[in-house]
């Protein structure tokens, strides 16, 4: 009856914060401590540099270790080469730093590192170590939730080095960036909750920049998303990424993505 009792909250929680749950950044808050989660992002991004489109395949699994930590590890497949390839893979840790609950709001603050590794050509100028570069990012997240409303915002720093296996980053071009972003969330149905089973709808918009440190370049993308949480459980993404400027070269910036997202909570049993 315990162990129910305990899993029930546990479902309640993740449906409070759903509307926490970006497509394209990741919040302050961790997904519950004890529970592993299995994700498959697909992206359909239309070509600038030449015609046709580009497919990219990233199946994730994430682990929350406690109510402070998460890890994520992720691969890149994609079929830039004309047929689905393996290009590399991501380790992504998160640690929750500050936190201060209300009944109906609280405020995240996290900090978060990645470490990416690609054996693609370098083809734009935009650094991305989730598909394109090796290298790592590191940054802090704040998000604050108020009622049905969730605003979450990042700042990082990301470091591009050569791809494998010979594939050197260009002299002329930076190395390193800034990152920024601001998303905002809101829990539009259900109205008022009966069951941890109903459907969560959530609608979305994600404003996504970076700027070149070396010579200032840089864009700015919005994404407007609609999110589905079943069961509390599942969880079903489609986002459309459009740019609205941009000073440097971007192979593909515009497109869709489906993710696709399930969660099992309490995997190790508590000791009696």
């Amino acid at each position: 009856m315990k162990q129910l009792f305990i899993g029930f909250i546990v479902l309640i929680s993740f449906q409070i914060k759903a509307q926490e749950l970006f497509v394209f950044t990741e919040p302050a808050s961790n997904m519950p401590s004890n529970s592993i989660g299995f994700r498959l992002g697909q992206s359909l991004l239309n070509e600038q540099i030449k015609s046709g489109y580009n497919y990219h395949l990233m199946p994730e699994i994430m682990w929350g270790i406690n109510k402070n930590l998460m890890v994520h590890a992720s691969a890149f497949v994609s079929n830039r080469n004309t047929s689905l390839v393996t290009e590399g893979g991501s380790f992504y840790a998160k640690y929750r730093i500050f936190s201060v609950d209300d009944l109906h709001s609280h405020f995240r603050l996290a900090t978060f590192g990645r470490y990416s590794f690609n054996n693609a050509d370098i083809h734009q100028e935009e650094i991305e170590t989730m598909g394109h570069n090796t290298g790592f990012e590191t940054g802090i997240i704040a998000t604050q939730l108020i009622n049905k409303v969730a605003i979450s915002s990042t700042i990082s720093f990301e470091k591009a080095f050569d791809n494998k296996p010979n594939y050197t980053f260009p002299s002329t071009q930076s190395d390193n960036a800034t990152n920024y972003t601001l998303s905002f969330g809101k829990l539009v149905y259900p109205k008022k909750y009966t069951s941890f089973k109903q459907t969560n709808i959530n609608l979305m918009v994600e404003f996504l920049g970076q700027t070149l440190n070396e010579n200032g370049k840089s864009y700015l993308d919005v994404a407007p998303s609609i999110q589905f949480i079943i069961n509390s459980q599942a969880r079903i993404d489609l986002a459309y990424k459009q740019e609205l400027y941009a000073s440097m070269l971007r192979s593909a910036p515009n497109g869709f993505y489906l993710k696709m997202e399930y969660t099992f909570f309490n995997i190790k049993k508590n000791k009696k």
